[in-house]
């Protein structure tokens, strides 16, 4: 993880006082709004990728929902995936991850501030009452991220298969469905070179409940994954 480091030693002066912050927003019964949360999160990550020689370029914001409520459905490419999104959204989200890194350091912090959601995979009445909870905060007007593929692609800018099950939670909440196309994400966690790099994050139009609320799951997938698959090829193509 050569960019990591370089991204702390490019903004080592910041450090002491961004961890600080991160402790502090990150208690248990910490009174900060999620936008004063989430804003803190944008500042420490427009920092970690200046220093770490990422460039954000992003597109379809305008495409998101008028009210908070909803939940985005980016392809999976590492774990770079969530900052990408933090640079480049202005409306405060949280995110399902799995529970294999919910104790790993610094991500803890971000899970507490971000009030995120810990999925084990092999228990499914724990990943039933996580979908149950996420439907449930999605309806009182939060915003979630939920990787559909459940593991990373390790194929680049391929996907995988989108497993209906991920999208209970956007059905039971009856709320709209955002894809996004994320493209190069993987690289600057899992290269080991540190030279520029460019992640596009797409913001494509949203379906709304009036659109699937007849579909299986399955094919709410299917749509979702076709949509973030025409995106991607378009921009190779450019």
């Amino acid at each position: 993880m050569r960019r990591i480091l370089l991204m702390v030693l490019r903004n080592i002066i910041y450090v002491p006082w961004y961890w600080i912050q991160l402790l502090w927003y990150s208690r248990e019964k910490d009174n900060h709004t999620e936008e004063q949360r989430f804003a803190l999160l944008k500042k420490i990550t427009i920092h970690a990728n200046k220093g770490g020689r990422v460039l954000i370029q992003a597109d379809g914001q305008e495409h998101l929902p008028e009210k908070n409520g909803f939940i985005f459905y980016p392809n999976h490419q590492g774990m770079y995936d969530v900052l990408s999104m933090i640079e480049s959204c202005d409306r405060p989200f949280s995110v399902v991850m799995k529970q294999e890194v919910k104790n790993i350091p610094f991500l803890i912090q971000i899970r507490k501030i971000m009030k995120a959601k810990c999925m084990d995979r092999d228990d499914i009445k724990q990943s039933l009452k996580v979908i149950l909870e996420v439907a449930k905060e999605v309806s009182e007007g939060r915003n979630y991220i939920i990787f559909a593929e459940g593991t990373r692609s390790r194929n680049g800018n391929q996907l995988l298969d989108f497993k209906g099950g991920s999208f209970k939670a956007a059905t039971r909440a009856k709320c709209p469905i955002v894809p996004v196309a994320l493209i190069n994400s993987f690289v600057p966690f899992d290269s080991h070179s540190t030279k520029p790099v460019t992640v596009q994050v797409h913001y494509l139009e949203p379906l709304y409940y009036e659109e699937y609320k007849d579909m299986k799951t399955t094919e709410i997938a299917a749509i979702v994954k076709e949509r973030i698959e025409k995106k991607i090829a378009a921009c190779a193509a450019v």
